[in-house]
């Protein structure tokens, strides 16, 4: 198929925010699935406000993954969010079947994401000279990641 959209940047450029994106996308997908699974099988003591936050998280996710993938195509990147994409190369720590107790989802969510946000930090490191408009974008992800990874760890505070 003829490329349909035609980057402003180099191919060398392009090739590298394009997989930055591209693995962006696919890691928020993942995230968004585990918060999604963890939000309907969360019991316990703390329910309803984990219950809550994990709506906050999936909601930021899917906002980002949106906003990743769009600026894929704004590159003349294909995003692919397909599912057996998102199950073969995501960074997610997954997230058991049934149902959880609330300090394990607390814990799993802090576990998945930590790893989010390292790959991320992966990514806006190789975007820096490739793509600093991208690397913006990057870097907006990774701040909010970091506050809700924040938000999340603090529920397993005992001080």
């Amino acid at each position: 198929m003829n490329v349909p959209i035609k980057s402003t940047l180099d191919p060398e450029q392009q090739h590298i925010t394009g997989e930055a994106l591209r693995a962006t996308v696919i890691d928020l997908i993942d995230l968004s699935l585990i918060a999604k699974q963890a939000h309907w099988n969360v019991l316990g003591r703390n329910f309803r406000s984990v219950h809550l936050a994990l709506d906050e998280l999936v909601t930021a996710a899917r906002e980002f993954t949106d906003d990743a993938a769009e600026r894929a195509t704004s590159i003349g990147v294909s995003p692919d969010g397909r599912a057996a994409t998102v199950a073969k190369e995501a960074a997610g720590l997954a997230f058991p079947d049934g149902w959880q107790q609330d300090t394990d989802v607390i814990e799993a969510i802090v576990k998945n994401l930590s790893t989010v946000i390292v790959r991320l930090r992966e990514r806006i490191e190789v975007t820096e000279k490739a793509d600093p408009v991208s690397q913006d974008l990057l870097i907006t992800i990774a701040a909010r990641l970091e506050q809700l990874h924040w938000m999340w760890q603090a529920q397993l505070s005992s001080a």
